[in-house]
């Protein structure tokens, strides 16, 4: 078994938040390492993990549970997000320690692991309180626009579309209240034709939150001067995705 190291950069703390845990305040952990190459996504050294970049930004596991035991009785819930956080060795033991100060935890994914995910859930010292996935486009581009060229499941629609539908299952089985589903509106990534398609994998009940797409220090830099849809296209977006899922909103 590989000994875990508390004392490494691992990841990046936000002490406090009041909007990522739905009904408590919280603290944020951003793990490192991804599978996935979103364009636009600005969590660069998260998802990249260069290990000759400047990682003095980077918090330990230490520093982290430091924090817990500090606020301890201030703050009632801990998300751990990344960066993919299934695929982080240090997960588990985020959680336990969280869960043995009687915090709640939500986990955040990007719903490509359902086999983790059902691990993680299965297991009653892992399982989270809250699970929120990111579903980001239609299966198709997962394939092309999200996926590492490098990985073996470029260009693999189906992998992509059964592994998110798997996910979202494992999901489903959470109370309403519970878990939610997040969409970023990335123009001609997510359409009117990628939101039916999307509407199509969830459950009738489900809560969808959409998000205004915001340039800066993506992974691809031509991302940065993408122009957001306007206030009218992205009303125009969420209306629509509630004529399949009624709890839909932006957030």
């Amino acid at each position: 078994m590989i000994e875990l190291s508390l004392n490494e950069p691992a990841g990046v703390l936000v002490k406090t938040t009041c909007v990522d845990f739905p009904g408590r305040v919280a603290g944020s952990f951003f793990l490192k390492g991804c599978n996935l190459r979103c364009p636009y996504c600005y969590n660069t050294e998260l998802v990249l993990g260069n290990k000759n970049e400047e990682t003095s930004s980077l918090n330990t596991i230490q520093e982290l549970f430091s924090h817990l035991e500090k606020r301890q009785g201030i703050l009632s819930g801990l998300v751990i997000s990344g960066g993919e956080p299934l695929l982080n060795p240090y997960t588990p033991l985020i959680i336990k320690k969280a869960k043995s100060l009687d915090y709640k935890i939500k986990l955040d994914t990007n719903g490509t692991l359902p086999n983790e995910l059902e691990y993680f859930v299965q297991n009653p010292e892992l399982c989270p309180d809250f699970i929120a996935m990111d579903l980001k486009t239609s299966p198709q581009k997962y394939a092309t626009i999200l996926c590492n060229p490098k990985s073996k499941f470029y260009n693999n629609e189906e992998y992509f579309f059964n592994n998110l539908k798997k996910s979202i299952q494992i999901i489903s089985n959470f109370p309403q209240e519970n878990r939610e589903w997040r969409t970023v509106l990335v123009p001609n990534l997510v359409t009117k034709e990628d939101i039916q398609i999307m509407a199509k994998m969830l459950p009738s009940d489900a809560i969808w939150q959409f998000a205004q797409f915001q340039g800066g220090n993506c992974i691809d830099s031509s991302y940065n001067s993408l122009t957001p849809y306007t206030d009218a296209q992205l009303n125009e977006l969420v209306d629509y995705a509630k004529t399949f899922i009624s709890s839909s909103f932006l957030r």
